[in-house]
């Protein structure tokens, strides 16, 4: 399985980590990314993330801390 993480800085401005066929695409914005309480779980249910693929993978990949560690790491090159 592979993922592909965007945090959005403005319009037409990503900073992305993956590959571009990635079977997860997990969109956040940087001011949501950037909060210092912020959980990618928690973004998901409130709509905050964006995530495209398969459901049950994508519960499964938010379980980990994969998605806060990158999102954190395109945060600082943001």
């Amino acid at each position: 399985m592979s993922v592909q993480y965007r945090v959005v800085v403005a319009k037409k401005d990503e900073r992305v980590d993956g590959p571009d066929d990635a079977d997860i695409v997990i969109t956040v914005g940087l001011t949501d990314a950037a909060a210092e309480d912020f959980d990618p779980t928690v973004a998901f249910m409130r709509g905050k993330l964006k995530a495209a693929g398969h459901t049950g993978q994508i519960l499964d990949l938010l379980k980990s801390d994969a998605p806060r560690e990158t999102i954190a790491a395109l945060v600082a090159t943001a």
